[in-house]
């Protein structure tokens, strides 16, 4: 998929749209590569985007199968998924991509982590 590909969200949310692009990625190690390389202002500005529409998304999350095959809605997941694992980064860790006082988060490598949504 390309980065146009990802940017393709529900109607509902179009607006989030250029966030998905950046962020949505069908794989944890995918996401994390991304979540590595943001700074605080990435962490700050996706964090106030997604904030305000997070009810309304997962509410539209719980509607759709658990496993989603329409891109519209994969890439809502994705985009969630990429906000639960950004947001600690900007509301507990001042914006830093690494957590504070912990063993380096790269040593962790999930055995899932290549299995796409």
């Amino acid at each position: 998929m390309t980065t146009a590909d990802y940017a393709i969200l529900p109607e509902a949310f179009a607006d989030l749209a250029p966030l998905a692009a950046r962020w949505s990625r069908p794989t944890e190690n995918e996401r994390n590569a991304l979540r590595f390389a943001a700074r605080a202002p990435d962490f700050a500005a996706f964090h106030d985007a997604m904030a305000p529409r997070l009810d309304a998304l997962l509410a539209y999350l719980a509607q759709c199968p658990a496993e989603p095959v329409e891109t519209p809605q994969r890439n809502a997941l994705m985009l969630a998924c990429a906000y639960a694992e950004a947001a600690p980064h900007h509301e507990l860790y001042a914006g830093n991509s690494e957590v504070p006082f912990s063993f380096d988060a790269r040593r962790f490598v999930p055995d899932h982590g290549d299995e796409a949504l």
